[in-house]
């Protein structure tokens, strides 16, 4: 089965071809970094014209890297949510006119479904059940994967994800955008036991995720110092920070895995790219026995390869979703 995906839930256009759920024939990404960049973040209103631009572009480039017309696709999946409705408006859209005037089944996935779902890409040795947790700027949050698309929530951040953390120092810094990638290339350069940052626990929930509180205690160490950081000391805040941030992931993941008896994880979404999270993950999987599951740092961002590789078992089932499905923009309860 031949499956074009189509991903705009935030700030990458994006179209790919993928077979039975796991080969990538293409996958286009159109980043909209340099629109939101002086902005220090996502401005949703320019995502939404951004994608409106690019969409039609790159689900042409998508097919033509795939050698196939639409004739040759079985089905098409498109993210329907969680996101900005305006963006999600955009490759919606598109989704259902190709459905339309083809005939093709169409089905609606949902974004943080995909991602879990990368770790299924060009491999075949992940296998059910296993410990989910996708760590993104929208989503920090513990799964325990069952089968294919039965994925029970078991632990979730009750404010800042960890990503938005990234980007909210990354700006107080005045660093740039995207900041989660800006503060793991300077962490490299500092020293991560410079600054005593605390580890957000939540004894009552301890699946769940809390950064805001760690947010808030970064930027009052630097208010405190009520000077301009040395280049030095920048490195070594956003080693320090990082260092906080993996502990915490790193930590819960691991505790899902004991409290399930499970001996399988799998880490995606954007901030899976982080050089020091791979690291500590790996050591930890190692010493413990777990198999890991770590996507290449291209399909852990957002891409239309896990949204295609998410919506084929739907449509192998037969499952479809209405031409008046409509976007949502957070997580279904």
């Amino acid at each position: 089965m031949n499956v074009l995906g189509i991903e705009s839930s935030c700030d990458e256009t994006s179209a790919a071809v993928v077979r039975d759920g796991a080969t990538i024939l293409s996958n286009i990404v159109a980043s909209q970094n340099e629109v939101h960049e002086k902005y220090g973040g996502v401005v949703p209103e320019l995502a939404s014209r951004s994608h409106v631009e690019n969409i039609i572009p790159v689900i042409t480039a998508a097919l033509e890297e795939a050698h196939l017309t639409l004739n040759d696709i079985d089905g098409i999946a498109v993210t329907q949510g969680p996101g900005l409705i305006g963006s999600l408006l955009v490759g919606l859209s598109v989704a259902k006119a190709i459905a339309y005037t083809t005939g093709l089944p169409l089905v609606g996935v949902n974004h943080v479904e995909g991602h879990i779902s990368a770790v299924f890409l060009n491999r075949d040795d992940v296998a059910f059940p296993f410990i989910a947790l996708v760590v993104s700027g929208g989503h920090t949050s513990l799964f325990e994967a069952k089968s294919a698309g039965d994925y029970p929530l078991i632990g979730q951040t009750r404010d800042d994800a960890a990503g938005e953390a990234f980007d909210k120092i990354a700006k107080f810094l005045r660093l740039g955008y995207p900041g989660g990638i800006i503060i793991d290339r300077l962490s490299t350069l500092g020293n991560r036991d410079a600054f005593s940052f605390p580890r957000p626990w939540l004894p009552d929930t301890p699946l769940d995720f809390s950064f805001s509180g760690l947010k808030t205690a970064v930027i009052t160490t630097i208010r405190k110092m009520n000077r301009e950081l040395t280049p030095a000391e920048i490195n070594d805040v956003a080693a320090a920070f990082q260092e906080a941030v993996v502990d915490v992931l790193v930590k819960k993941a691991f505790l899902a895995l004991e409290e399930r008896n499970i001996g399988k994880l799998a880490v995606s979404g954007g901030v899976a790219s982080n050089n020091r999270l791979r690291e500590k993950l790996r050591e930890a999987a190692a010493a413990r026995g777990v198999s890991l599951y770590i996507p290449p740092p291209s399909l852990c961002t957002d891409n239309a390869a896990m949204i295609a590789a998410a919506g084929t078992p739907y449509l192998k089932k037969g499952i479809r979703s209405s031409l008046e499905m409509d976007a949502y923009s957070r997580m279904p309860r």
